[in-house]
């Protein structure tokens, strides 16, 4: 190919990169009007335009700016976490089937979020800011716990071997948060299981303040991360001969994944599959580079979880159900489908 089809080629693929990112952005704004429009208590278009601009009654000031708008906010910021994070996992393991749910990583997260709310009201003001910290600490003990099962000194980290005992270490997490959840009272054992069950409990701006740091730190951090990821789907040996330190920066991203998804298990409970969709479907629209692959994640999580969220709030009305089985009801299936055509 000669250089200047080279050039048009590549100019071409940017502006087919920048339409497909845009088209996500007007998808997400969509759902963002949607799902503010949606629940038990109905606000029309024009209701919710007149109360953002502060023209409401007090009972829509209340219902949009105290209990859905947080929760959307929240859906957003974790479904771009989650799926991020997927991606990061994806890309070190070079593995399809790898993501925070079936590596066990979101069980460790959440079993200790459950003991910690065990022992202090997560309606606090200042537990509810430890918690993304807790969060991190049990995903990092159980992320560090399946790397150390895993490795082997004959031939180091094997993908398969690592999902396989993440799904088996995250099924014996679950057992023991089954044992505490028990053990705890009527009031705290309703709260764990429709926590377990993936419902976005974090209704308030403070859930909101309390991720909104990990996700604008460490989001940011991945997508400058992006050529290093690229590099070592190269291969160790050819990323080492390139100059890069591979387990350094492997260890590094892993760190940012680890902490993506324990931030958002904190505030969303046990929401699986989101990490595992949205990177095959990003992939699916703008190809294999992380420069264009991690914002494309990021955009279509965002988009999924707010879909599901708006859909578990509407499908039953006025009753309404975690959006964590909405989201396993799409992602369960297509676990099973990459499952089927993995060669490993």
């Amino acid at each position: 190919m000669s250089p200047v089809n080279a050039f048009l080629s590549g100019k071409q693929r940017r502006s087919r990169h920048f339409t497909i990112l845009l088209l996500l952005g007007i998808s997400i704004i969509v759902m963002f009007i949607v799902s503010m429009n949606t629940g038990l208590m109905r606000l029309t278009p024009l209701e919710v335009l007149h109360t953002l601009f502060g023209d409401g009654t007090r009972q829509q000031k209340l219902i949009l700016f105290d209990f859905r708008l947080p929760r959307i906010v929240i859906s957003l910021l974790v479904g771009a976490g989650f799926a991020v994070s997927g991606c990061i996992l994806q890309s070190l393991s070079r593995n399809a089937l790898a993501e925070p749910s079936t590596l066990g990583i979101n069980a460790g997260a959440g079993f200790a979020v459950i003991i910690f709310i065990s022992f202090v009201p997560a309606t606090a003001a200042g537990p509810i800011f430890v918690l993304p910290l807790m969060a991190l600490l049990g995903a990092v003990l159980t992320a560090a716990l399946i790397y150390f099962l895993s490795y082997r000194r004959e031939d180091g980290l094997s993908p398969t071997r690592m999902i396989l005992i993440g799904i088996a270490v995250g099924a014996g997490i679950y057992a023991f948060q089954l044992i505490l959840s028990l053990r705890l009272d009527p009031q705290n054992f309703q709260f764990v299981s429709i926590w377990l069950a993936g419902k976005i409990w974090g209704g308030d701006w403070r859930f909101v303040l309390a991720l909104l740091p990990w996700i604008v730190i460490i989001l940011p951090f991945a997508f400058y991360k992006s050529r290093v990821l690229n590099l070592l789907n190269l291969g160790d040996q050819t990323s080492a001969g390139l100059g890069m330190p591979v387990e350094k920066e492997r260890l590094v991203l892993l760190a940012a994944a680890v902490a993506l998804s324990g931030a958002c298990v904190a505030v969303s409970g046990g929401i699986g599959f989101v990490g595992l969709i949205a990177p095959h479907l990003a992939r699916r629209l703008v190809g294999p580079k992380h420069q264009v692959l991690l914002p494309a994640s990021a955009l279509v999580g965002a988009l999924l979880l707010i879909t599901a969220d708006t859909v578990a709030r509407w499908i039953l009305q006025p009753a309404e159900i975690p959006t964590g089985i909405i989201v396993a009801l799409i992602g369960a299936p297509y676990f099973l489908y990459l499952l089927a055509r993995s060669k490993a």
